[in-house]
């Protein structure tokens, strides 16, 4: 398919992190412990970077601190193909399961890990498993706090681990209780007959037929809404270890990972793609150090 400049942009985000850092593999890894299990984190991440290198598209890839300090190579690698880099925090620990000391701390620590690794400043951040809900909206007055421009955490669904059913769909700049304010670009969902049904990536992509995941995001470029689109790392690994979780655990995670490659290269085809960045600078909502940034980067 050709691809057309009259849709919306789209934005294509990688979220760094190993397939032990998933949440659904958690009684897994407690199980195992974490120090005996593989690290493929790196030989995944460039298997994206070289499906996006051959499609030509440039996006985000939303970082752990945790691989930054392992892997700092990955995060030049990524850097220097012309992706941005993003923070996903350090830990990969819920946000509902953290106090706000213990938040502020891992963010802090883990965007000065990728700021030193790339030698520019991150704006960017999206949280483990899309954990600010309702009761840790607080956390996005720590984001702002320390310096980051957007976030892309909030899932506008019910969900069982996330989400913020009545949240608004659009990108749009939120403002927050300590006065300042904060482009919140949300994840995507297509509102059909009273339900919002979650298309931006990830789980859902491998468990729709990729026919309806075209359509879905069709609709949502139709609608004038661009498509924030997701994917793990290991969720190109079908090769990786099995651990051993509970049933829906289990689907949740290994489901269809061999499908995900050939569907990745189908979609980047079908759709126009950039980063995180330019969504925000297409939506009309950056701010003067994102332009800044940006300039400074062409």
């Amino acid at each position: 398919m050709t691809r057309t400049t009259a849709q919306p942009l789209n934005a294509f985000s990688v979220d760094v992190e190993d397939y032990f850092h998933a949440s659904a593999l958690a009684d897994g890894v407690r199980r195992i412990g974490r120090d005996n299990l593989e690290f493929r984190v790196c030989e995944n991440t460039e298997r994206i970077l070289g499906v996006l290198d051959d499609a030509g598209v440039k996006g985000t890839f939303f970082v752990l601190g945790w691989v930054v300090e392992r892997f700092a190579p990955l995060i030049r690698q990524i850097r220097d193909a012309g992706h941005e880099v993003a923070c996903h925090g350090y830990s990969h620990a819920l946000i509902y399961n953290q106090s706000q000391a213990e938040f502020r701390e891992e963010t802090v620590k883990a965007k000065g890990l990728l700021e030193d690794a790339t030698g520019a400043a991150v704006v960017g951040y999206r949280a483990a498993s899309f954990s600010i809900r309702k009761d840790t909206l607080w956390a996005l007055e720590v984001l702002q706090e320390a310096g980051f421009e957007y976030d892309s955490s909030i899932f506008p669904v019910h969900h069982d681990r996330y989400g913020i059913a009545d949240a608004v769909l659009e990108p749009h700049r939120r403002e927050l209780p300590n006065g300042g304010s904060i482009v919140e670009v949300p994840m995507t969902v297509l509102p059909f007959g009273g339900v919002r049904i979650p298309v931006s990536g990830g789980g859902y992509f491998r468990l729709y037929p990729y026919a309806f995941t075209r359509a879905a995001a069709r609709r949502v470029n139709a609608a004038g809404r661009p498509w924030v689109f997701y994917i793990h790392p290991w969720e190109v690994d079908p090769e990786q270890p099995r651990l051993d979780v509970k049933g829906f655990s289990k689907f949740r995670h290994y489901n269809n990972l061999e499908k995900t490659e050939p569907r990745l290269r189908r979609m980047l085809d079908d759709f126009s793609f950039g980063s995180m960045t330019e969504l925000v600078q297409a939506s009309g909502l950056q701010s003067e150090q994102i332009q800044c940034d940006s300039d400074h980067a062409a």
